[in-house]
């Protein structure tokens, strides 16, 4: 028989297992919370963030490939930590390792599970990479964390795919899984991105992307979410995900960016290089 008669009566399920510390919930990496720590700090030097960085020996090569790429590359090469965190900035330094741990939260020992990880991780590159050229046309926000709220946008599928690695009813039927992992990832994600210590307008970003009716209000100014929801509406063009009979005329957030159902805006000049090159840096 099956376990769960709705989406609803799952969503009931996770809470109980949250509430009984049953439900394993990803946890923002060591070296991203220490990094973020320190930087928060206020009287942090480059060098006490630098020492920080080095004790992981894959994000240090991989800041410095990402410091010396044409997001960020000024004439000279970047040859060590200390000398990226004094270049980039504290702030630019912290979203930028948050973004590259978060590879770690996509790896799992189950095998059943990997291809699955792997797909989500690859979608939220895809977004990520549109999310950071679109920055373009918001100034006003930062480039790195609309990068990194793209990176997050589908850290909600991550523990429904635990919780029924080993259900029938989801494991045998991919159609039903699919669905499960459409309509609950955005509260689940609600629930990580408030234990995750993160700006408030990033927070949201998780849990509204996918929500037709979000508003940041009509006189405000294009927020993380809008720009993200953008970015998730192209990464999706011309496939067959469910999203896809959505009328993005009708989205507020497109409009904000300054969009008509006739733009393409993915040949827009300077932003194909923007999203191959943050692909590359993203990609390991």
């Amino acid at each position: 028989t099956m376990q769960f008669k709705s989406i609803n009566d799952f969503l009931a399920h996770v809470q109980k297992e949250l509430d009984h510390n049953r439900l394993i919930l990803p946890t923002l990496p060591d070296i991203a919370l220490k990094v973020r720590e320190s930087v928060n700090k206020d009287d942090a030097s480059s060098q006490d963030i630098a020492d920080i960085i080095t004790t992981d020996a894959v994000i240090s090569a991989r800041l410095i490939q990402v410091a010396n790429s044409p997001l960020y590359g000024g004439n000279t090469e970047i040859k060590s930590i200390q000398l990226a965190v004094s270049r980039l900035g504290n702030n630019t330094i912290r979203t930028l390792v948050t973004s590259l741990a978060m590879r770690q939260l996509f790896s799992t020992k189950s095998k059943a599970l990997q291809k699955q990880y792997e797909k989500i991780w690859q979608d939220s590159i895809n977004v990520a990479s549109i999310s950071r050229a679109l920055a373009a046309f918001t100034p006003y926000l930062s480039a790195d964390e609309v990068m990194l709220a793209g990176l997050m946008h589908q850290i909600g599928k991550l523990p429904i795919l635990v919780l029924v690695e080993n259900l029938p009813e989801f494991k045998n039927y991919p159609d039903r899984l699919d669905k499960l992992l459409e309509k609950a990832h955005r509260p689940i994600a609600k629930i990580i991105m408030n234990a995750w210590n993160l700006p408030e307008d990033l927070k949201l970003v998780a849990s509204e992307y996918g929500n037709i009716n979000y508003s940041s209000g009509v006189d405000l100014p294009a927020s993380y979410v809008d720009v993200v929801q953008v970015a998730f509406f192209q990464s999706i063009a011309r496939t067959n995900h469910p999203a896809n009979d959505v009328d993005t005329d009708s989205l507020l957030s497109f409009h904000k960016l300054g969009y008509s159902s006739d733009t393409e805006v993915l040949e827009i000049k300077g932003i194909p290089e923007t999203i191959k090159c943050t692909k590359t840096s993203l990609s390991f």
